[in-house]
């Protein structure tokens, strides 16, 4: 097994590399199509990885990832199963295609709300509604009696 590669992007700039070591893969049988070979071949992958304790994140990176994956997590470990393929080797490959995108979501930055002016025909039209709700509030009220 080779270390997981994750490309650059906002959070990562210098990418994210998860050493072998730290990926654990698991396989057993899957549930579903596979032919002659459903009741021997184990196609099922699970890949575990301990986000608390590995070495592929910073300290920054790793607070932002446990806590947006703490979902998912049971206790600091990400396990991820894939077996919508046939063939193990397919397998493996989804879960770690997933594993590196779930990484990837977790270390970007929050995206920044930048707020925006009204536009003057929004007040106007606000403003508007509300005299109107006022007219209407008001013809429902008893005559003064002066």
């Amino acid at each position: 097994m080779d270390d997981l590669h994750i490309p650059p992007g906002p959070g990562a700039p210098r990418g994210l590399i998860v050493p072998a070591g730290e990926l654990l893969e698991q396989f057993s049988h899957a549930s579903g199509p596979g032919g002659q070979g459903v009741n021997t071949a184990d196609s099922r992958v699970q890949l575990s990885l301990d986000v608390g304790s590995t070495t592929a994140l910073t300290e920054t990176q790793r607070e932002l990832a446990l806590e947006r994956l703490a979902p998912r997590l049971s206790g600091t470990i990400l396990t991820i199963s894939a077996a919508e393929h046939r063939s193990q080797r397919r397998n493996r490959a989804a879960a770690r295609e997933r594993l590196a995108t779930l990484l990837r979501n977790a270390v970007m930055p929050a995206p920044v709300r930048r707020p925006t002016r009204r536009t003057p025909g929004s007040q106007r039209r606000r403003l508007e509604a509300k005299r109107e709700r006022s007219e209407v509030k008001q013809n429902r009220r008893p005559p003064h009696p002066d």
